[in-house]
């Protein structure tokens, strides 16, 4: 990574962390009823609470996680603040009857499913020029020559927003990700999140977690940990190579799935998806789908993950990599 690369990623990691509270790693269902006057913060770790909030003693409020499973905050809901979702300490108050953790949903906890979805950059800012991420996008830009992370999502699909407060639901389905909470990630995570997901530039990450990380099970920070390290794998196998020899031509399927194959072992590339935009010879790869089966939350290789996995349709057969603009 050359050395302006290093500091523009730092600098994302930097401002990322400053931008707002976390979603609760544990998320929760209940209430939590006020003891006494405690401030209600947007982010506790930087101390920052937008128009003095406290919390009013005897009053309840709906909960929504909290940052750990020995948690020392609660995330909790104060419908008159903006933004409404605010951290406590746990001294704050007293947990309601039947306030609990609530459990992630998954269709095979022994042999659990996931997709990891690496995008093509450069397709998917030829649409969406305004993004941040795509304004600071040049030829000389990591995922410019890379795939990015789009996310890593359990399944079957439709396992999503597990144990999400409706509230933070419609905010997500209305696209406003700037009002979604903030993940709580490691200054090290960040970085490394910062590097394979371009798209947090936008708030991607904290529609990510919302939908798919909160039926990860564990932390965030353990869910965009793994995630960002299995996108580095594929970027740093044969796959990222054929991307890059065919910037400014037509890319086949087949040959994706060859590079998948001796990457990561004889069959690898069946469990592959090309997906693309547009049609005929207007047709961009936009992204690789890939299936996984097993342990995906622990070290598992990926070749192993993915070589599990049953075999998947291949979706288009070629595409145009384009290259950035």
């Amino acid at each position: 990574m050359g050395d302006a690369l290093k500091l523009l990623v730092i600098a994302t990691a930097l401002a990322l962390a400053a931008a707002g509270p976390a979603l609760g790693q544990v998320a929760m269902t209940g209430q939590l009823t006020a003891s006494k006057a405690c401030p209600a913060y947007q982010s506790f770790r930087n101390g920052t609470n937008p128009g003095g909030v406290t919390l009013q003693p005897g009053q309840a409020y709906p909960i929504l996680g909290k940052n750990k499973d020995q948690a020392s905050h609660y995330l909790i809901r104060v419908d008159s603040a903006s933004p409404a979702e605010r951290w406590v300490e746990i001294s704050c108050g007293n947990l309601g009857a039947g306030s609990q953790a609530a459990a992630p949903s998954r269709s095979d906890s022994a042999n659990p499913s996931h997709v990891l979805a690496l995008g093509w950059e450069p397709t998917f800012c030829l649409g969406h020029g305004g993004k941040a991420e795509c304004a600071r996008e040049t030829a000389q830009s990591f995922e410019a020559t890379h795939l990015s992370l789009h996310g890593l999502w359990p399944q079957p699909r439709g396992n999503a927003y597990c144990g999400v407060d409706p509230a933070l639901k419609q905010t997500d389905l209305a696209h406003d990700w700037s009002r979604l909470p903030e993940p709580d990630l490691s200054g090290a995570t960040r970085q490394k999140l910062a590097a394979a997901m371009p798209g947090t530039l936008s708030g991607l990450e904290r529609h990510e977690w919302i939908v798919h990380g909160t039926c990860f099970g564990g932390a965030a920070d353990g869910y965009f940990s793994r995630a960002a390290g299995l996108a580095e794998q594929v970027n740093a196998s044969t796959v990222r190579d054929v991307f890059a020899a065919h910037i400014g031509a037509t890319l086949s399927a087949d040959d994706v799935r060859a590079a998948f194959d001796k990457a990561f072992g004889a069959g690898a590339g069946e469990r592959v998806t090309v997906n693309c935009q547009g049609r005929g010879a207007a047709r961009e790869i936009s992204e690789i789908v890939v299936a996984l089966v097993g342990d995906v939350a622990g070290a598992a290789p990926l070749g192993d993950l993915i070589r599990t996995a049953a075999p998947q349709q291949r979706g288009c057969p070629s595409g145009f990599v384009p290259a950035a603009r």
